[in-house]
């Protein structure tokens, strides 16, 4: 090596080297407060930067509306959410996922389900191409009922998809 390439070289050493000292260093000891001078007119005092400063509050923070909106609603998805929406009485209130099939009854050479609703309560009477909220039943068999639900999902590829609801639940064949 020459001496010429040496010198950029123990400069950029030194560069990276002394603030990391400086940086390592104990904080020197502070020293009491000095006395103040007597305030001169038209002279303003420097400010005490850190005992002048509140210390700072340990409560949590909670938002209050106060007739505003809720910044952490989405603007674009509002009042497209399936559930948010009002719901309408009788069946065509409930969603094609809460139901539950209780039972397939045979009347008139076609099946009727027995379809009760997500709260418990309420039992309902469902025929072919009766509706949900956001589906429609395609078909009633004798151990089952198949819904065509709705997507209302904007970044899914498929608008409908089939739900099948059985009666009892499905053993797998070993």
């Amino acid at each position: 090596m020459t001496r010429h390439s040496t010198i950029p070289l123990t400069v950029m050493l030194l560069s990276l080297v002394v603030p990391l000292l400086a940086a390592a260093q104990p904080a020197a000891p502070q020293k009491p407060a000095a006395r103040q001078k007597p305030a001169v007119p038209g002279v303003k005092a420097p400010a005490k930067a850190a005992a002048a400063l509140p210390a700072p509050s340990q409560e949590t923070y909670s938002y209050r509306a106060e007739g505003r909106r809720d910044p952490f609603v989405s603007l674009l998805n509002s009042g497209s959410d399936p559930q948010a929406r009002r719901k309408a009485e009788g069946l065509s209130g409930v969603l094609a996922g809460d139901a539950v099939l209780k039972g397939i009854l045979k009347s008139r050479g076609t099946f009727l389900a027995i379809v009760q609703g997500p709260d418990g309560k309420r039992t309902y009477i469902m025929h072919p191409n009766d509706r949900f909220a956001d589906g429609v039943v395609k078909a009633i068999t004798a151990d089952s009922m198949l819904i065509l639900q709705e997507v209302s999902d904007p970044l899914s590829l498929t608008k409908q998809r089939e739900i099948r609801k059985t009666l009892r639940a499905v053993e797998e064949v070993k």
